[in-house]
């Protein structure tokens, strides 16, 4: 059966650009390019293309929808460091974009939820899953219980977020993000009644991945009905060699 097609690419415009933590900057895109976009695919992804100087091949970046309204489409992006030059290409679009400007964007992809039920549940990221995270517990029962643990790299990147009262949150800190990565991985080990979770979702750096895969798969026995796990980046690497170093680690477990 042949794949189905994916859709065009859309040209949106930068309606809106703030920075709401120290550390995590937000775009809203919207325009005439938000008429037909499938509804409701907060957590879901899309992907930025960024035209080079040389006007070649553009360079894709993938991130999260934070949240999508009638009026427009969210998306955070972490910072890795204190300013543009120490952010990847997306970043330092994001940073630079005005309103007005317009940015070519693939998509949407599928969101990565939790089951239905409410739980327990365990969810485990840093700040690049932030926005999916958010948009999971968001989607919560009233009644769900569970516990998050969140990397930051200030206690100021903490948000205000929508979750049910029964739920609770971990956050940790690193300042230079990624840079330690047993630092998820302890605190995972640190919660109590892991066994008792029904369903655990992880995302962060790739080393740190691998960690928790480690816990969590292999000394825990959460299996692929229980886990999502995946690594967003990898620390010293562009998003393209870290797609080729995930495919490789992906056929060897």
């Amino acid at each position: 059966m042949a794949r189905p097609s994916r859709p065009e690419p859309r040209r949106f415009e930068v309606t809106k650009s703030v920075r709401i933590t120290p550390n995590m900057h937000r775009i809203t895109l919207g325009g005439k390019s938000l008429n037909g976009f499938p509804e409701n695919r907060a957590g879901g992804y899309i992907k930025f293309r960024l035209p080079t100087p040389e006007g070649d091949k553009p360079i894709v970046r993938t991130y999260t929808i934070r949240s999508q309204t009638a009026h427009g489409i969210d998306v955070d992006f972490a910072l890795h460091g204190s300013d543009a030059e120490h952010s990847g290409p997306a970043t330092r679009w994001a940073l630079g974009a005005e309103v007005g400007d317009d940015i070519l964007v693939g998509g949407p992809g599928p969101a990565k939820p939790l089951p239905e039920g409410k739980g327990p549940f365990l969810l485990v990221g840093d700040m690049t899953a932030l926005p999916a995270i958010s948009v999971n517990l968001e989607n919560l029962p009233d009644d769900a219980t569970g516990h998050a643990i969140i990397l930051i790299r200030e206690a100021a990147d903490q948000q205000d977020l929508s979750m049910p009262d029964d739920f609770t949150i971990e956050w940790i800190f690193e300042s230079n993000l990624g840079a330690n990565a047993n630092l998820l991985a302890n605190a995972a080990r640190n919660v109590s009644g892991i066994n008792e979770m029904v369903y655990a979702w992880v995302a962060c750096e790739f080393e740190a991945m691998k960690l928790l895969r480690q816990y969590l798969r292999t000394e825990q026995n959460f299996g692929k009905d229980k886990l999502y796990i995946s690594s967003y980046w990898k620390r010293g690497l562009i998003e393209d060699d870290h797609k080729r170093i995930k495919r490789v680690d992906a056929e060897a477990v």
